[in-house]
């Protein structure tokens, strides 16, 4: 098959909304965008306290944070095979091959990325300006919030580089969720399954989804900052 044809399958299977294709995508984001919203929250206190406080083990611990992005996906996969099998100390929790698991491991590789990105963020800005609000009596919330506010675009940026991570990932989804149609099938690890199988029309569809994405993503990051839509 040419693949100019397996391209125009690839279209009709998109625009005919094909059942097991996008139950496909609704596993995949329903999974990640869970993992990205169960560790922002924590990942942006953690960067801000390695960014702006001072305590034993502090660069020891962003050195380690800095370490763990190198891990790769199939390496976190493992260790969460064996926490979670039967024979593991966690194998009574019976997560494996659920999108629980999935979740519990997109969230370890997330988190490395985004508490370092943010923590660059926040490390650029002036810490002078902080301890002058704090001189003057501003209270710390109010501080802290304006800090996010000024370091809003390099932190979306952030985020928006921990979803892409996560969403794309395949060794830790493979391993964990099990490749299971309609529980635990993501786009990762379909595209690899249909093209191991030589069904490339659908693991074509599917790439030109996590495209559109990516497209759309940073075209409303980069639309918001240049027009401005965020300022105050």
């Amino acid at each position: 098959m040419s693949l100019w044809q397996t391209t125009l399958d690839a279209f009709q299977l998109l625009i005919s909304f094909d059942q097991q294709l996008w139950a496909i995508v609704a596993v995949s984001f329903s999974v990640s965008l869970t993992a990205l919203m169960l560790v922002l929250l924590p990942a942006m206190i953690c960067a801000f306290l390695l960014a702006y406080c001072h305590f034993p083990g502090r660069w020891t611990l962003l050195s380690l944070v800095n370490t763990l992005q190198a891990v790769p996906t199939v390496v976190i996969g493992l260790l969460l095979y064996m926490l979670l099998s039967r024979s593991g100390p966690l194998g009574d929790w019976q997560m494996l091959f659920t999108q629980k698991a999935m979740v519990f491991g997109q969230m370890l590789i997330c988190f490395p990325i985004l508490v370092s990105m943010m923590h660059g963020a926040l490390q650029a800005s002036d810490r002078r300006a902080v301890e002058t609000a704090l001189t003057l009596g501003v209270s710390l919330p109010h501080v802290i919030q304006t800090l996010l506010w000024e370091n809003r675009f390099p932190l979306i940026a952030a985020t928006i580089a921990g979803f892409s991570r996560i969403i794309t990932e395949v060794g830790c989804s493979m391993m964990v969720g099990g490749n299971i149609m309609e529980l635990t099938r993501n786009i990762p690890t379909a595209i690899a399954m249909e093209s191991q199988k030589g069904a490339f029309a659908q693991g074509i569809a599917l790439g030109m989804v996590l495209l559109a994405l990516a497209l759309l993503l940073n075209f409303t990051l980069s639309s918001v900052r240049g027009k401005g839509y965020l300022r105050t």
